[in-house]
């Protein structure tokens, strides 16, 4: 294994830009919606701030996948970092409702720029036979710099308020630090050297013999691809009811510390990273999909536990462990994807993938926070997390029909 210096130059610095994107990312994503309830906002302003945020990235997805095809994937990437820092600095300060909602559009634009274009621009850089181990690499530091920023930041607000700072302005200050190392991850990105080609070039020869027929059937990638989203859909409805809001969850059923959540939730980052690597193991025993069909149905019971436990012991111990398994399953449904659509259109593939994951968390914002707001703090996440496992199941089985009759390639792929 290679140490990180021995890295191409342009893959240590993207992996230093995300580290602090992320870091930014990571605090806002488990504090902002504390710093609108600390505002008097009530449980539906959250889930339209959610949504449209949502809404605005999956939007964004198709067009930012063909702008970077065409153009500099690192101006574009720079573009990212350099507005989703001042919106997230903008975001800080913002109380009015009508900011917060405009900011959480600009934030849920830009962040289409990293999401979309992170696994071509690494593609890119790195061979063929690195490439999997790099989109490893990239997801665990993904996950681990959100942890850092989401655990980091529920302890410093804690300790800002034992200071004697109020609710608002502990919140308001860390989510200030958020923004800065967001835009912070511009500075790596301005010393990237431009590509020209080198993913065709590495591609062009592997495939030439793997996915010839693909690329003459058209039809049968966009079979494919349908099939792809129509399960990855599934999945982003049920997510989108429970994961935006387990900051929530944790701090108005069990009333735990911004702290505690803060390490629960990045507790729950570190055994996904574990799991991950575990995943290709299975699916070396297994085979790809029953792997992840496998992974996903046994998250189910975890998840039901979470939604109808009085005990936060055992709502902890069920959320980390569903966690893991739900999450474990994503780089190898990457992995099959990449092995099953020719190279032609799995840039076009990749977008409307993570578009249906982001339509499930854009339109079930206002589902959630009506559950809620109607059923209690009881109720109403019982009944979220309930037709989330449906959703789950649905999503899993229909997986498991399209595509079990080809294990063997998905698995050659995985373990090349």
């Amino acid at each position: 294994m290679q140490s990180f210096q021995q890295w191409p130059r342009n893959i240590r610095l993207f992996f230093i830009a995300n580290i602090l994107y992320q870091i930014g990312g990571g605090m806002f994503s488990v504090l902002y919606n504390l710093y609108i309830q600390s505002l008097g906002y009530s449980e539906s302003m959250t889930g339209n701030v959610v949504s449209l945020q949502s809404l605005a990235t999956a939007l964004m997805f198709i067009p930012v996948g063909l702008l970077g095809d065409r153009l500099s994937r690192k101006w574009m990437l720079m573009a990212g970092a350099l507005v989703s820092g001042a919106v997230f600095i903008g975001r800080s300060l913002l109380e009015a409702q009508s900011g917060m909602l405009l900011f959480a559009v600009l934030s849920g634009i830009f962040a289409a720029f990293f999401q979309v274009l992170a696994i071509p621009f690494l593609a890119e850089n790195v061979s063929i036979s690195k490439r999997l181990r790099m989109f490893s690499y990239y997801s665990s530091l993904v996950l681990a710099a959100q942890v850092i920023g989401s655990l980091g930041g529920g302890v410093i607000a804690d300790l800002l308020q034992s200071l004697g700072f109020g609710r608002t302005a502990s919140l308001q200050a860390v989510l200030m630090v958020g923004g800065i190392s967001t835009l912070a991850s511009f500075l790596p990105l301005i010393r990237i050297a431009e590509t020209s080609g080198t993913a065709a070039s590495m591609d062009s020869k592997p495939q030439a013999t793997g996915h010839a027929a693909d690329a003459a059937r058209p039809g049968r990638d966009h079979v494919l691809i349908t099939q792809f989203v129509i399960t990855q859909l599934l999945i982003g409805f049920g997510s989108g009811l429970v994961i935006p809001y387990l900051n929530l969850y944790f701090t108005n059923r069990f009333d735990v510390s911004w702290s505690g959540m803060s390490l629960l939730l990045a507790l729950g980052q570190v055994m996904t990273i574990l799991s991950m690597l575990v995943g290709p193991y299975l699916a070396g025993r297994l085979g790809p999909v029953k792997a992840v069909v496998c992974f996903q149905m046994l998250s189910l019971p975890f998840l039901l536990v979470t939604g109808f436990t009085n005990m936060l012991w055992a709502a902890s111990v069920s959320f980390l462990f569903r966690q893991a398994l739900m999450n474990a399953a994503n780089p190898i449904q990457s992995a099959i994807m990449m092995d099953k659509i020719s190279v032609k259109r799995r840039g076009t593939a990749n977008s409307l993938m993570q578009t249906a994951f982001m339509l499930g968390w854009a339109t079930m914002g206002p589902v959630q926070s009506h559950l809620v707001t109607t059923y209690g703090n009881y109720w109403g996440y019982a009944i979220t997390f309930s037709i989330t496992g449906l959703l789950y199941v649905v999503s899993s089985l229909l997986y498991y029909i399209m595509f079990r009759e080809r294990r063997t390639s998905a698995a050659a792929g995985i373990n090349k």
